[in-house]
């Protein structure tokens, strides 16, 4: 059997916030693990909070993992000294959500993509500018315009650069925290169509960060569902979104609009507040879940407040942490 490409096994991260008898312990990221294939493309999907952006921000060591592993083509990123992790950044790189915070606006686009190449001492046949202009064309941009500003830019060709740089030195793993989030709707379909084709072209796998979910199975292969720092639900795309069985994933796919579709899917509705801290025991989603609010009994409930649930596997493919999916 292949050895994935990334393994990521009980991820976690910690960050202390305030300071005195104020200081308390904030859980980001609780235990999460998952798989990624060369060539695959797996989506993180969560509401704003739940830890995806930190467990992408973790896999590309740009955010120290306070415990846990992660190992990429075989090799174990955590503790690594940036002297021995340079060389894997070749082969691992990052498109962020923000494409204006994310390049240098004092740099122009000729500059900012050919920093690859003069970081990784690599020296295309044709010469480097000769390669930044093939790749600006090939991401949808105007090769003559290389010695522009990014401000000088859309918000979607800034994000094409972005990607452009990600991609330079063909990546075998690109990280894309919402690469599409901060664009308008047109614009997000035309970077998402050239996302999927790159990875067409080059083989490369993906691990796709979103709160949409319509967005993430445009380009998904595998789909794990975040809340508050734990995996909630994780299964191949189309099982997914065919057979939910999480509360929290019915919910989500429940707001997606569905077009032409000859009976209204029911809305599923979470009341209730999102927890500020993660309870020690107990379901982290009771104060929001449907089921606990309404169809479970005394006996049930009170499981849900004091055991935390585990991801189970249901079907093949598919797993879920829930006591009553």
């Amino acid at each position: 059997m292949t050895a994935p490409l990334l393994e990521v096994r009980d991820l976690r991260k910690t960050f202390v916030r305030g300071h005195g008898s104020g200081r308390r312990v904030v859980t980001a990221v609780d235990g999460v693990s998952f798989e990624v294939a060369d060539g695959e493309t797996l989506g993180v999907v969560g509401e704003s909070g739940c830890g995806k952006s930190t467990t992408a921000g973790m896999v590309v060591r740009l955010i120290e993992p306070t415990s846990g592993e992660i190992r990429f083509a075989g090799t174990s990123l955590v503790g690594l000294r940036e002297r021995r992790l340079r060389p894997l950044r070749r082969e691992l790189q990052m498109v962020f959500q923000d494409p204006q915070s994310s390049l240098n606006p004092r740099q122009t686009v000729g500059t900012i993509l050919s920093a690859p190449f003069q970081v990784q001492g690599v020296q295309p046949s044709g010469g480097v500018l000769a390669e930044v202009r093939h790749l600006m064309e090939r991401v949808g941009l105007n090769p003559e315009h290389y010695n522009r500003y990014p401000h000088q830019f859309s918000g979607g060709q800034r994000q094409r650069i972005g990607i452009a740089r990600a991609i330079a030195l063909r990546p075998r793993l690109v990280v894309c925290d919402e690469p599409v989030s901060a664009l308008d709707v047109s614009v997000q379909a035309q970077v998402l169509n050239l996302l999927a084709g790159l990875q067409d072209e080059f083989g490369m796998a993906y691990l796709f960060v979103a709160h949409d979910l319509a967005v993430v199975r445009h380009l998904s292969d595998q789909v794990v569902v975040m809340y508050l720092g734990r995996v909630v639900e994780q299964a191949a795309r189309e099982e997914l979104y065919r057979n939910p069985a999480h509360p929290y994933t019915q919910a989500l796919l429940s707001a997606v609009p569905v077009p032409k579709v000859p009976e209204a899917r029911k809305r599923v509705l979470l009341t209730g507040d999102v927890v500020q801290d993660r309870p020690v025991g107990g379901c982290a989603f009771r104060s929001r879940c449907p089921r606990f609010a309404g169809e479970l009994s005394a006996g049930d409930k009170t499981r849900c407040t004091e055991e935390t649930p585990t991801l189970l596997p249901l079907s093949p493919g598919q797993s879920a942490a829930c006591h009553f999916v």
